[in-house]
């Protein structure tokens, strides 16, 4: 069936590089379009990197009314902040992964179950749950001696969010998984969603999609695997295919 013959129940959206501009907003004509579609009874999900707590302000500007995917389906919840699903990393690993990090003089951030730290460590990683890890340099051999070293560790999932990152979740988490999840609770089939995004860790979802997008801004993997490249996070590209596919 041709893309544009699809009937698409449910959108998912990645946040940075995709629903918002490089100023992390979300543009009129993206609201606008958003708006239109959910005006169509077509459900609107957020599916980001991002924890809870930088997740949920857009979600509630957005007046989104179904699931919020979080740290790259570490967690799902419902807009009432009620928690559906959890997956979360060994504290020994999590606090390797931030020593090996350290050692390799790379930028790291870690999300807990109650929040974020970036370039820097809690007084005992064990007084936390874990969600996810992740680390960022410009130095290609470092983030490659940093892949190396994880390689040697079990039950972990690597992705990116942008070519000079990686970020680490439980072995098997991923947008895609998350989003069965919420297809299934909403009785919509994979079939009848539209994916969109621009990193490693969209990949799965834009896959599994009955139409997944890429943005223009994307990395070539993403664009390759997508069905349909729209315009860039800075061009309305969200906006853009909703009106094409969706309105």
């Amino acid at each position: 069936m041709d893309e544009q013959e699809k009937v698409i129940r449910l959108i998912a959206l990645d946040m940075d590089g995709t629903l918002l501009t490089n100023e992390h907003k979300v543009s009129k004509a993206t609201r606008k379009a958003i708006a239109e579609a959910m005006d169509k009874g077509v459900h609107v999900v957020l599916s980001t990197g991002r924890g809870l707590q930088s997740c949920y302000p857009y979600a509630e500007s957005l007046q989104l009314t179904s699931f919020m995917v979080t740290a790259n389906g570490g967690e799902i919840w419902t807009v009432e902040k009620e928690l559906v699903e959890q997956h979360l990393l060994a504290t020994d690993k999590i606090e390797k992964m931030y020593d090996l990090a350290i050692e390799l003089g790379l930028s790291s951030w870690m999300i807990s179950t109650d929040g974020v730290y970036r370039n820097t460590k809690p007084e005992d990683f064990h007084e936390h749950k874990w969600l996810k890890f992740g680390c960022e340099s410009y130095d290609k051999d470092k983030l490659n001696q940093m892949m190396k070293e994880l390689s040697y560790m079990k039950d972990l999932e690597l992705t990116n969010s942008l070519p000079t990152n990686m970020e680490v979740n439980p072995k098997g988490v991923s947008k895609a998984r998350a989003l069965h999840t919420v297809c299934s609770k909403l009785g919509v089939t994979m079939e009848e969603m539209m994916a969109v995004g621009d990193s490693l860790n969209d990949m799965k979802m834009i896959q599994e999609a009955g139409i997944g997008v890429a943005m223009g801004n994307a990395q070539d993997a993403i664009k390759q695997a997508a069905d349909f490249v729209t315009d860039t996070n800075n061009q309305d590209g969200v906006a853009k295919v909703i009106e094409r596919f969706v309105l």
